[in-house]
This record gives C-alpha cells, sequence and structure tokens, in this order.
C-alpha cells in the first residue's frame, strides 16, 4: 500500500479509534506475535507498520510534534517495527509532495530525534525510508519541474489526496550528472538517519517512483547503460543500495521496497514474470541490502506457485517483509506459518487499529478501515477532523 491516513486521536495512547480498555478476552498465541531477530534488531514481535505518505511535515520538510505522536501511538499500540512515511534525500528532484517530510540537512534530521526517541521509549524499532518521487513528483519546493529516466509523461492524473490535480507534466530527463547526485542524496540521507538514531534505512524502489521508473520498460527509454535490458534498467537500484551500505557502514540495516503496482498503474506487472522478479531481488541483496520488503504483495495471496515474497526469501536468502491485507489472521498465520515472510507490514489495518498487536493477542475484533481518514486529504489535521467530527 502506499498511503494512508492515521486518526489524530491516536495521539500518545494505544487505544486508538476505539477508547478506553479493550474487551477482556482469552489470551491467543499467533506466529506474529513472537519475538525474532530481523535484518540484525530485535523486535518484540513480527508486525511492522506499512510506509504510509502522510504530508504533515512543517513547509520546509520538518517532522513535526504531531508526527511525533502519531509515530509513538503505533510503538504504544504494540508494534515491533515501524517504517516511516517516504522522505525525500535531496534539494533537487526528490520531494513528491508539499509538506512531506526530508532529510537533506541537520535541521529536518534533528525533527526526526523526537519521532525515534517515541518509538524507542514504547520498545519498537524504526526505520526511515528514503525516498525520490522522480517524474510524480507533484509538490517540488525546489524545482518547478519533475525529473525522472525519460522524457515520458505519467499515465493518469496527480492525486488529490496528497494536494495534487489535473495531467502530470512530461518530466525532464535526468543527466548523467544529475543521477550522481540523486544517487549521492540517498547516501548522505542515510548517514543523516543513522546519525540521528534511526534503527535502519529502507530504500524506496517501489509504487512507481525514480528507481521504479527506471526500472519500468514504458516509463525507461534510455539508450545509455541505465536503459534497455532489466540489468541496465536495474543499474540505478544497485548503485543507490551500494552507495547506501557504504554511506552507513557495517551493522545498520538498509533495506529496499519493491512493488509491481504503481500508484498510477496499479494493475502493472513485471513482465518478465518470476524470472524479472529474481533478477530485481538478486540485484538489491548482491548490492548490500540486508532485507527485502515486497508492497502490495497481498494481491498474490495465495497463487499457483510461490508468492513474491516467498521467492525473494528463496533466491536471495535474505529476510523479507511482506505487505497487503495481513491484518487478517488467517491470512498472516499462513504467511509466516508457510514461510513466505518473516515480517508483515499492515496499512490500512493499522491506521483503523493503532493498537493491531494488542488486538490479535487478546483476540479483540479489529474495527474496520474507514476511507474517510483519507478524504479529501491524507493528513494528520484531516484525520483529526474525521476523529472529531
Amino acid at each position: 500500500m502506499h498511503s494512508a491516513t492515521h486518526s489524530g486521536r491516536h495521539s500518545g495512547t494505544h487505544s486508538g479509534p476505539h477508547s478506553g480498555k479493550l474487551p477482556a478476552t482469552r489470551p491467543r498465541a499467533h506466529p506474529a506475535l513472537k519475538a525474532c531477530r530481523f535484518a540484525g534488531l530485535e523486535l518484540c514481535n513480527r508486525y511492522a507498520v506499512a510506509p504510509m505518505t502522510r504530508v504533515s511535515a512543517t513547509e520546509d520538510g520538518r517532522a513535526t510534534e504531531e508526527m511525533a505522536a502519531y509515530y509513538t501511538s503505533y510503538a504504544e499500540g504494540g508494534f515491533g517495527l515501524l517504517i516511516t512515511e517516504g522522505t525525500y534525500t535531496d534539494r533537487a528532484f526528490s520531494q513528491g509532495y508539499l509538506h512531506q517530510p526530508g532529510i537533506t540537512d541537520e535541521a529536518q534530521a534533528a525533527a526526526w530525534r523526537p519521532v525515534v526517541e517515541g518509538a524507542h521509549a514504547a520498545g519498537a524499532r524504526v526505520v526511515l525510508q528514503l525516498m525520490h518521487a522522480g517524474a510524480v513528483s507533484q509538490g517540488n519546493r525546489f524545482r518547478d519541474r519533475a525529473a525522472g529516466p525519460s522524457a515520458v509523461r505519467p499515465l493518469g492524473e496527480q492525486l488529490a489526496k496528497y494536494r495534487g490535480s489535473g495531467p502530470w507534466p512530461v518530466p525532464m530527463e535526468l543527466t548523467r550528472r544529475q543521477i550522481a547526485e540523486a544517487v549521492h542524496g540517498f547516501a548522505a540521507a542515510a548517514a543523516r538517519a543513522r546519525d540521528v538514531g534511526f534503527d535502519g534505512v529502507e530504500i524506496h524502489a517501489a509504487n512507481g517512483y525514480l528507481l521504479d521508473q527506471f526500472l519500468t520498460p514504458y516509463t525507461n527509454l534510455r539508450t545509455d547503460d541505465y536503459g534497455g535490458g532489466v540489468e541496465e534498467r536495474l543499474r540505478l537500484v544497485r548503485e543507490v543500495t551500494a552507495e547506501v551500505r557504504g554511506a552507513t557502514g557495517a551493522g545498520f540495516p538498509v533495506g529496499v521496497r519493491f512493488s509491481q503496482g504503481k500508484i498510477n498503474d496499479p494493475a502493472w506487472r513485471w513482465p518478465g514474470g518470476d524470472a524479472e522478479a529474481e533478477a530485481v531481488f538478486t540485484a538489491a541483496a548482491g548490492a548490500g541490502a540486508d532485507y527485502l520488503h515486497l508492497a502490495g504483495s497481498g494481491r498474490d495471496w495465495f497463487p499457483e506457485g510461490r508468492t513474491l515474497p516467498a521467492l525473494a526469501r528463496t533466491v536471495t536468502g535474505l529476510p523479507v517483509i511482506a505487505n497487503g491485507g495481513l491484518h487478517q489472521e488467517a491470512v498472516a498465520r499462513r504467511v509466516l506459518d508457510e514461510g513466505h515472510a518473516d515480517v508483515l507490514a499492515i496499512g490500512t489495518g493499522a491506521l483503523a487499529n493503532p493498537d493491531l498487536p494488542r488486538r490479535v493477542a487478546a483476540g479483540t475484533v479489529q474495527a474496520a478501515f474507514d476511507p474517510r481518514l483519507l478524504e479529501p486529504l491524507a493528513t494528520l489535521d484531516n484525520a483529526r477532523t474525521y476523529a472529531n467530527a
């Protein structure tokens, strides 16, 4: 899942949208509640909060007290791992949305510290997701035009819930120098994240953003060594992963998130099937990734043959986070019991139930997700208005 929102009423509590004590029920064992070691991190359970775009930072990209309370509420609700929203990495073309948080300088990095401290105080680990929007940027205070692998207009229209409207503009084609600057931006941002106390970083190579644009044949028409066959189209993923790995040093977890579907083309599938998937996964692993995260993999529960998370786990030997419909306890149990993935990333299920791990442990019924949390804007302010309605 690319994005969703979360009610402001959750701040500072794990009771979420259903305040008060949970009904007394008989505790139940569930494999997702077991502690584990994941990519070098000791987690109290296998539940992770999926990265979800919130567009609630200050105009100049600093995380706020409200954001710290929002993330802390998930940790207090029992989630073992928090993955932040996509955070822009440079002051050129990476920013995708107005009021998106960044980590391009020391002031932005310092603003994340309360998020880290709140998560740690509640017993969770927290990973910062590093994002470059590329051609699908719809709000960048540093540039008045987006840039991507090729001058190809993105499909569909800009996302209203993130303050966009109308067709996507045709992006500039990145020069080799600009590509090198983008790679450096990822690496520098990762080092800042490590220094401010994050437990790891996740490179966003999913959902139609820059790294995914380079991987996708119809958005990457380049004729240099960043375009052509799948190995060439994966070059940027390999470079970014290797540079982030080098900038952060040994022992600091680095993950890479992939997906097939995109924010503007959800039905897209890798044309090479399993062979292309194997090339994608092994490229990241070979460049130094410590884990892989498969977004939207719930679309594949359960196909004939292996799921994408299971394939990633098998061909790389790396631990894998799966995402998509895993708030459903029976599906989550099967995914873990059958070895499809190691950790479960929860999106809309977490929005409706920021205390989901506690609910699973207590056998309490989960609340249904209400799309009004996202309307008209996917912001914390919008969620607070919904909560008070």
